[in-house]
């Protein structure tokens, strides 16, 4: 069963980086990633850790005038064992800049991303860390009966993660867990901008929220 929490960050109102050029190169993506493999990396996570931590973003939707990722985000995506995206970069500055802050980088394209961003990534992921299947899409869809229409479509995984609606969400039902960690930096219709994290451990997956600012 996942646990799901949520936490104000006190560092919310630190400095932030922008999307800028990296030293990314474009590679071929997998619908299937295993071992949390990156750009030829590969940190031996499966056989080293007993516990990995997940840092999860979705719909950052850069650039857009002085948007920036907030550094209480940054933080965690620095020191996380992977970062999972569930689209709408927009730009590929914004792929990279990701790919460059170390983690690997496992993510889907969203209905915005440019043709270049939806050339490197594909529409439906599935990461396989620890015996834990968790499916990366970027819509979700309907929210009337979401829960067990994900199920049924990814009738394998443990977990499907999404965005595209900027709401952070969480449902579980059964051991099968779904999850919108919100956005970072466009929050719309939602309190506070929120990302999400999640560890893996001997088959456990467990979620929490985390509010990037005060609510307003």
């Amino acid at each position: 069963m996942g646990r799901f929490g949520a936490h104000a960050d006190a560092r919310g109102g630190g400095s932030a980086v922008t999307p800028r050029d990296t030293m990314g190169r474009a590679r071929a993506s997998s619908s299937v990633d295993r071992a949390l493999p990156s750009g030829g990396r590969s940190r031996g996570f499966e056989s080293l850790l007993a516990r990995l931590q997940l840092a999860i973003i979705s719909d950052t939707h850069m650039p857009k005038g002085p948007r920036a990722l907030p550094e209480a985000c940054l933080a965690r995506l620095r020191t996380a064992d992977a970062i999972l995206h569930a689209g709408d970069f927009v730009a590929l500055d914004v792929l990279e800049l990701l790919e460059s802050l170390g983690p690997p980088l496992h993510a889907v394209h969203g209905n915005v991303d440019e043709p270049a961003v939806a050339l490197r990534l594909p529409a439906v992921r599935v990461v396989q860390l620890q015996g834990v299947r968790i499916v990366l899409t970027h819509d979700g869809g309907a929210a009337a009966g979401r829960l067990a229409r994900l199920r049924r479509r990814f009738a394998d995984a443990d977990a499907v993660v999404f965005g595209h609606s900027h709401i952070p969400l969480y449902e579980q039902g059964d051991g099968f867990q779904i999850l919108n960690p919100g956005s970072p930096t466009e929050r719309r219709r939602a309190p506070a901008h929120t990302m999400a994290l999640a560890t893996v451990s001997d088959g456990r997956l467990e979620f929490e929220l985390v509010q990037l600012d005060r609510p307003s």
